[in-house]
């Protein structure tokens, strides 16, 4: 089983140079590859000049996560992908439990490690904790993140287990699969690919896996951090291209003017904390899909198989209303 550890990267040398020597130090097992997304800082030369072993390939021009992974991918052979955000700290023997997880599970096509905040290191990090799932209205949450709520890593996920979504700061995949189900979704751009990537898998009869005995730390934020409207823009929005391409008929219509409902409460929460650039965002999220449904919905498979993708009816209710900020407090 080959491995390839896939880095994509955007005008990152700092980052590079940061992070990527832990995943020079503990990543012997896997070919490195560093996507360059058309960096116009000097990224490339650093990259040539200081680790010659590493391979770079070069993207025309920056298609975002999505398809600056599509199109890198294209060109590496190995038989799993781990595609790592270059802001992303790996720890010793990271490798191992996912090598292990592939080669012992079969039905396992996605995995993720624990991914641990780089600047508090005894919290989980926003960006995929110990692992993903989605409430009813296809709303992201994590075991250790549900919102903005980060909890203290004290042992309670240190049990490997079935997940729904893995994050794509740290996504190992298969290759075969990955092209199977078609890819990462361009129209994305950034921001939830993965989780429409998992949901496809899902749908496909492939299974995402966390594994605790692997653990990275993430930095976030490197590209869009959390205060840009933007990121608000393509969340939102993508979240609902996942509900109309994913769920099945005729249920992401009613999905999909629930989402109208929580979103403008979304919206009536960022007046109140006086993120009024954020509301124009949700508008946008909307006015978007509705500009792009039709090509949306035409990537729909016609013959769903009817699979309960979520794990609870309402994250935002929990959360908000009956004030459970912990994962173990939902189940």
């Amino acid at each position: 089983m080959s491995i390839a550890v896939v880095i994509l990267n955007w005008n990152g040398k700092k980052l590079l140079e940061t992070f990527l020597p832990s995943v020079v130090k503990y990543s012997k097992e896997a070919q490195i590859y560093v996507v360059d997304n058309a960096s116009t800082d000097d990224s490339l030369s650093f990259l040539n000049t200081k680790y010659p072993n590493i391979k770079t390939i070069s993207n025309t021009y920056n298609a975002g996560y999505a398809g600056g992974y599509n199109q890198g991918l294209k060109h590496i052979k190995e038989d799993i992908y781990i595609l790592l955000n270059n802001d992303v700290l790996v720890s010793k023997n990271w490798l191992n439990p996912i090598i292990k997880t592939f080669k012992n599970q079969k039905d396992v096509a996605i995995v993720q490690p624990k991914i641990l905040d780089y600047n508090k290191p005894e919290y989980f990090e926003y960006a995929g904790a110990a692992g993903g799932f989605l409430d009813l209205w296809a709303y992201p949450y994590c075991r250790g993140r549900i919102f903005d709520t980060l909890e203290r890593d004290n042992g309670q996920y240190d049990e490997d287990v079935h997940i729904f979504w893995a994050s794509g700061a740290c996504l190992a995949i298969k290759r075969k699969v990955f092209w199977a189900i078609g890819a990462f979704d361009e129209k994305y751009f950034a921001h939830q690919e993965e989780i429409d990537l998992c949901w496809r898998a899902y749908n496909h009869g492939f299974k995402a896996w966390y594994t605790h005995l692997s653990c990275v730390y993430h930095l976030g934020g490197g590209t869009l951090n959390a205060f840009q409207p933007q990121k608000t823009f393509l969340n939102f929005r993508n979240s609902i291209f996942n509900i109309a391409k994913n769920m099945t008929s005729p249920w992401f219509v009613l999905i999909v003017l629930g989402r109208l409902i929580l979103d403008a409460l979304a919206c009536v929460r960022f007046l109140f904390k006086g993120q009024f650039r954020h509301i124009g965002a949700v508008l946008r999220a909307h006015l978007s899909f509705y500009k792009h449904s039709p090509k949306i919905i035409k990537k729909r498979k016609k013959h769903f198989k009817n699979l309960k993708y979520y794990s609870i009816f309402s994250i935002v209710f929990e959360y908000f209303i009956l004030g459970k900020k912990q994962y173990d407090k939902l189940i």
